[in-house]
């Protein structure tokens, strides 16, 4: 099945489990054919369709709830509960249980691909080196969140750039256009319970953001509150396109709260999955951080092995596979998990040039 086949079944398929969007879904397309970076942020449901053919030697790996969708733009700072910023994996749409290795082969990937568009500065060996490193010093230490207070000031420097500025923030937000689909009572609810008080007067705008998820429904409600602006976000959730690919029957249950809830992981309070949405708190320092908006000045190899340090923290979720991971670690040969990464890159790209060529890109 060749990816425009894959992406048609695909989208037949989700539309069964969510209203997709026609307009925002025409701009994913348009963003596949950007670059190969762009193109496996938009396609996990590619990703895990030809995972177990490329990646044969990997795929018997111990099985954790795995984030899925990793990627180098998966990571993002939040507030906790005592209002710390922590820094971490920021998106679980698709998470399910997996092998630990898909994981970690889709992040370096990911490095492997930002790095040949220029956004990254390291060499693949490198990075593997990095990541499996950093991954097997949070299993040894029962993991640890990333908290950017006294401590990882060196991570908070990465994570607060000029351009995740209020201004530049609620700039965009203001920018939205105005909400006019339906809503239902539920949702609406859901938000304004997320509101620092009740009965809190806010406007819905509509929100198109991120690649995977893109032509999901999102909402937002703006609000001004003793003298500042908040949001909350409403977004569609799908179960993992996991389901799609092995062609798994029966329910399709979304963990994205299972995953969290298990995770090592200091949790935004807002983050709330129910009924297949996700509601949770927008603000300048709770969101995704994208490769364009790091500091020039940056230990590149040291943010790396902290993404596979945070890895870790999310699959010690499973706790009765650490064991098994760390024996399975010890016998994996570096060759091996190299060549995992060469191969899907060389998919991921050959996909991607299909792709352009199909759409007249």
């Amino acid at each position: 099945m060749n990816i425009v086949k894959a992406t048609r079944r695909y989208e037949e398929w989700l539309r069964e489990h969510i209203e997709l969007l026609p307009a925002d879904l025409r701009l994913k397309h348009q963003r596949m054919a950007e670059s190969p970076f762009s193109f496996l942020r938009s396609t996990f449901y590619r990703w895990v369709q030809l995972w177990p053919e490329i990646c044969s030697e990997l795929t018997n790996a111990p099985k954790v709830l795995a984030v899925g969708d990793l990627h180098v733009e998966n990571f993002g700072t939040w507030r906790d509960v005592e209002g710390r910023l922590v820094w971490g994996v920021n998106d679980f749409d698709e998470a399910t249980f997996l092998p630990y290795t898909l994981d970690l082969v889709r992040l370096v990937t990911s490095i492997m691909l930002a790095s040949e568009a220029g956004h990254l500065a390291v060499k693949l060996k490198d990075a593997c080196t990095a990541i499996l490193d950093g991954y097997r010093e949070s299993l040894v230490e029962n993991g640890r969140p990333f908290v950017l207070e006294e401590e990882n000031n060196w991570l908070r420097q990465i994570a607060v750039s000029e351009l995740r500025d209020p201004i530049h923030f609620w700039q965009r937000m203001d920018s939205l256009p105005k909400f006019t689909g339906k809503s239902s009572k539920k949702i609406k609810s859901a938000l304004e319970q997320l509101m620092p008080m009740p009965k809190l007067p806010y406007k819905l705008s509509r929100r198109v953001a991120g690649l995977g998820s893109l032509g999901h429904v999102r909402v937002v409600a703006l609000a001004s509150w003793h003298g500042g602006r908040i949001a909350r976000e409403a977004k569609s959730l799908a179960p993992s396109s996991v389901y799609w690919a092995q062609e798994e029957k029966g329910r399709a249950k979304i963990r994205y709260q299972e995953i969290i809830d298990r995770a090592v992981r200091c949790p935004d309070p807002f983050v709330k999955v129910r009924d297949a949405w996700l509601f949770r708190r927008l603000s300048p320092h709770c969101s995704r951080i994208e490769l364009t908006v790091l500091p020039k000045e940056r230990d590149e190899l040291r943010l790396l092995n902290a993404m596979g340090w945070e890895t870790a923290n999310v699959h010690l979720g499973s706790a009765k596979a650490r064991k098994s991971i760390r024996r399975d670690l010890d016998r994996m040969k570096p060759n091996v998990f190299f060549a995992a990464v060469k191969g899907m890159a060389e998919q991921v790209t050959g996909d991607w040039k299909a792709w352009k060529e199909s759409n007249g890109a």
